[in-house]
């Protein structure tokens, strides 16, 4: 015991002085007053985030101004000092104490610029933004105007290719499979199939895990081409051997080829074609509520500590990933890139400021996620009877 108490000592004589450390970076670069912002939809965990990050840069002495309404509030000047007392008992909160927003306005040079005179009119030396893509270029505008930011990446979707993991994936998965259950409990009653349309944008892996941990019959999502027919006649026969409930999960980002959604259309396919009565449910929004889950909670501070790190090294234009369950900082035009890359939406000449090894790297992202996608529908594939 005695051996292990001189460990923690230990420890927290290397964590002392590692912020001494960082003060003197600070006091050198004059580093006093930082923002912290959440943009776009909102996720669980982002309260996490906004916590870690007042708590950590007041422990090193700096000042934290929260931004209300995203990129908007930045915009008009709706700012608030937080303290320790503001974030007091958030972090088990699901959506946004600073609350979100989306702001056409900041995509003009006129937005841009209003944003960056109020940091330089509240001394604000640097800002810390959460929320997704639309968030980490709204960074980088920030960054290229003289305003040093960091992103970190709070979406329910998990569709930043560079990251493993964004803050928020695993509640809304929870959320999800809790109503998915509730679905099936109905279902068993009255011997149905429910067709249940989950989010995720361009990414499956919220259908796909959900799918998986309800013991979906069938899954549709973006990534992988869905064969209906084979789908349809695997609910006839399971009907057949005597299933009463079955539930088929559609990801938000499958369309039917003339733009609609696909879920609703599946739903009244499979009951014409198998007899087979059929409810459509579409979650939405419900899944980007309730409280966080451990994993949320852990992973948005132990995001937004490094983020605050880095920042007080001088370092910015940065989002904050998960890789192989390590959290490094990623340079946010190779992640935009990347996700680009992934999606099959580059434009000409996005690859031409990069290296061919940062181009590999992309690629190698595309391929791990492609893998990823691949092998859970795989696994949804083998358990769906």
């Amino acid at each position: 015991m005695k051996k292990f108490n001189n460990k923690i000592g230990q420890s927290r004589l290397r964590q002392k002085n590692e912020e001494q450390k960082t003060r003197k970076v600070i006091n050198m670069a004059v580093f006093r007053k930082i923002g912290v912002l959440t943009s776009g939809g909102d996720a669980p965990g982002m309260n996490a985030c906004v916590k870690a990050v007042v708590n950590k840069a007041i422990s090193l002495g700096i000042e934290v101004i929260g931004v209300n309404g995203g990129y908007a509030g930045l915009i008009q000047g709706d700012l608030i000092p937080l303290t320790h007392n503001h974030v007091n008992n958030i972090v088990s909160k699901g959506g946004t104490v600073l609350y979100s927003s989306r702001c056409p306005e900041f995509k003009t040079e006129e937005g841009i610029s209003r944003a960056v005179e109020t940091c330089k009119k509240n001394h604000i030396d640097a800002l810390i933004c959460i929320g997704g893509d639309g968030t980490f270029r709204g960074a980088t505008d920030m960054t290229l105007h003289g305003i040093p930011s960091i992103g970190l990446p709070g979406t329910i979707d998990n569709d930043i290719t560079a990251t493993d993991y964004t803050i928020g994936l695993d509640t809304c998965i929870n959320t999800a499979t809790r109503f998915i259950d509730q679905l099936c409990d109905t279902c068993e009653s009255h011997a149905r199939l429910n067709v249940v349309e989950v989010m995720g944008r361009d990414c499956g892996q919220v259908a796909l895990y959900a799918a998986i941990a309800s013991g979906a019959v069938a899954v549709a999502v973006p990534e992988v081409p869905f064969d209906e027919a084979a789908a349809i006649e695997k609910i006839r026969k399971l009907r057949a051997s005597g299933k009463r409930s079955m539930i088929v999960v559609v990801s938000e980002g499958v369309f039917n080829p003339d733009g609609s959604k696909y879920g609703p259309t599946l739903t009244k396919k499979i009951e014409a074609e198998t007899g087979v009565e059929c409810k459509f449910a579409c979650l939405a929004h419900v899944v980007r509520g309730g409280d966080p889950t451990v994993r949320d909670r852990v992973t948005a501070t132990e995001m937004a500590v490094r983020a605050v790190e880095l920042l007080v090294q001088g370092k910015s234009n940065l989002v904050m990933c998960e890789l192989d369950g390590e959290i490094h900082p990623v340079d946010i035009s190779f992640a935009l890139i990347a996700d680009r890359m992934y999606k099959n939406k580059l434009k000409d000449g996005d690859l031409e400021k990069f290296t061919s090894e940062e181009v590999a790297a992309m690629e190698a992202l595309r391929e791990k996620r492609t893998a990823e996608i691949n092998r859970l529908y795989q696994v949804a594939q083998d358990v769906s009877f």
